[in-house]
Formats: C-alpha cells, structure tokens, sequence
C-alpha cells in the first residue's frame, strides 16, 4: 500500500499471477495514493480501491481507526480469498482485524491479537520496536517469509528481477509466477521529437529516506546537459503518473537513486542505472549500477559511466558496475 514501487514491481505481476490462477475470479486490488493510478494503468479490468493521499493518519490511534473501517469495507465485500503481501504496519494490522474477525486472510499479520496491541497501547506497555521493526511485529501464513529478514543477495542464486521475483518466488511461495510489470502507455511527443537528435535522460535524485538522497543532483544535471544529453525530472508528483510514464518510455536511460522510478522505467522498458550508496545493487538487479559506497559518487565518474553505456564501452565492465 505505502511503497509506489512495490506497487509497481510486487502489485502488478502478484494481481496478474492471481487473475491467471484463478481466471473465472473477481479480483480487488487495495492500495493507497499513486498506487490507485498504477493498477488503473497496469490492470484497467480490476476493481483498485484504498486510501487516498492524506487519508493515511501518522497517528497510530486514528490510523487504527482508518484501517479498521477499511476492514468493514473488505468484510462487506465477502471474499472468498483476502491475501495481504504488504509488510508494513498497518497493513498487516489490518490482516489481523480481519484474521481475528473470522475472514479467509492469507500472507502477513501482525503477531499479536487486536485486543491485546490496544491493551497495551492503552497501558503504555507496547514496546515501539513491535510498531516499528518488522522482524517483531510480523507473522506470516508463508513459511518461507522467514527468509525475508535474511541477506538473501549474498547467496550464490540471484533473481534476474530482483527483490520482487526474490519476494514472490521465494518469500510467498509462487514459484510459477510470471514476472509482469510492464505499463502500457503511449510516448511523449514532445521527448520523441528531441530524442531524435539527442539522447534523453531521466534523473531521479530524491527517495522516501533521506540517507538514499542523490546530494549533487542540480550538477549532474548540468554536466549531462553540458555533454549534450537532454535531462528531465518530474517524479516529485507534479504531473499525472500516466505522464511520468509515458516520459520514462521515451527516455534513453533513467539514473536514479533506489527509489520507485526503478520500476516504472522497468515497466515501460527504460534502462536504469541506479546510484547504489550503500544499498547493495544486487538487490535491485537494475540494468547498470555504481558501486556501494558510503560517500555519493562524483559526478564525474556518473558522468563517464553514462558515456561508457551509449558508446558501448560499459557493457565490457564486469557485471555493468563501474
């Protein structure tokens, strides 16, 4: 619900997977904010409804409040089947209302009952780690989610796709999952015109937590620009998603930071090369990638990667990280 890329790269191919299982099913999606716009483009045919921006309260007594009317609502619908991937809080609070109220829930709940995590909050006994640390408050009915708290990346088998086919495949248990994300939008007409005399690039310098942040972004911009690349930004949700999309889709190549824009270039078939920091690229399998470092990378050696990737010459680096 809260992630616009999990949406995206866990969302999209999970709904599909589960339409194809069971083809003469009617199928929900909920999500939150961005998410309602990803599957209206992602899958038109689904029912996709949740909370929209704002309506997710940062206090958790009203947030509580908020999601158990959004059990009502699920509880009124009479599914057959509830399945929650989400690993968040709330989400997984929300699975456990349900749980408790007798509902056919599959995936991830949290491990205490409603009662008791009230009972607690109330006497201030509830421990902030159960609320904040996933490894505390989260159950699963999928036994193998316990590898989810593991360094999965460092084993010898690597998932094409990532964290998300790591994610479905291993951690829920859909083996024959299908991995499809892809959106189909139209080009930018304007970004198609320009990319006809110069490559065009999308620059995603900003993600959720500041520590993932790109620090010398309005430089690389102005570099690239300099080398003779066009560069575009616009993923601060100032424009329509559809919009973002279909401009990733006439792009050459996105550099991002690991943030959502990886997988909504992956879903319009957009190379990326993500700005690692100290998040190890092996858990984003993205097309190219800087190595991990707790410094940023200098805008120079982003630059000369860039131009090593349209001239060829970075498709010679071992594993396409330079």
């Amino acid at each position: 619900m809260l992630g616009l890329g999990d949406v995206t790269c866990i969302g999209v191919p999970a709904v599909r997977h589960i339409k194809k299982k069971y083809p003469h099913a009617e199928v929900h999606m909920l999500t939150y904010a961005a998410g309602l716009e990803v599957m209206a483009l992602a899958q038109p045919d689904v029912k996709t409804y949740g909370l929209r921006q704002g309506e997710w309260p940062q206090d958790i007594l009203q947030a509580m409040e908020t999601f158990i009317g959004l059990a009502e609502t699920i509880i009124g619908e009479a599914y057959t089947k509830i399945i929650n991937l989400d690993t968040w809080f709330m989400p997984c609070f929300l699975t456990r209302f349900l749980r408790d109220a007798g509902e056919p829930v599959e995936g991830n709940y949290i491990g205490m009952s409603i009662a008791d995590l009230i009972d607690q909050f109330q006497n201030q006994t509830l421990q902030p780690s159960f609320v904040n640390d996933a490894s505390h408050y989260m159950q699963s009915t999928w036994f193998s989610m316990m590898r989810w708290h593991t360094t999965w990346w460092e084993s010898e088998y690597l998932p094409e796709k990532g964290y998300p086919e790591f994610y479905l495949r291993t951690c829920c248990g859909w083996q024959n999952i299908e991995f499809d994300m892809h959106i189909d939008v139209k080009q930018n007409t304007k970004l198609a015109k320009i990319r006809k005399h110069k490559k065009v690039i999308a620059l995603a310098t900003e993600a959720r937590t500041v520590e993932r942040n790109y620090p010398y972004a309005d430089e690389l911009k102005e570099a690239l620009q300099k080398a003779g690349f066009e560069v575009w930004s616009k993923f601060d949700g100032s424009q329509s998603l559809r919009e973002t999309l279909s401009m990733l889709k006439t792009s050459d190549l996105l550099i991002s930071v690991p943030s959502a824009p990886q997988w909504m270039a992956t879903a319009v078939a957009c190379p990326t090369l993500i700005i690692s920091g100290m998040v190890d690229p092996r858990t984003l399998m993205p097309d190219y990638a800087t190595d991990m470092s707790a410094q940023p990378a200098t805008v120079e050696s982003l630059l000369e990667g860039v131009v090593g990737i349209f001239d060829g010459s970075a498709d010679q680096l071992e594993d396409n990280v330079y």
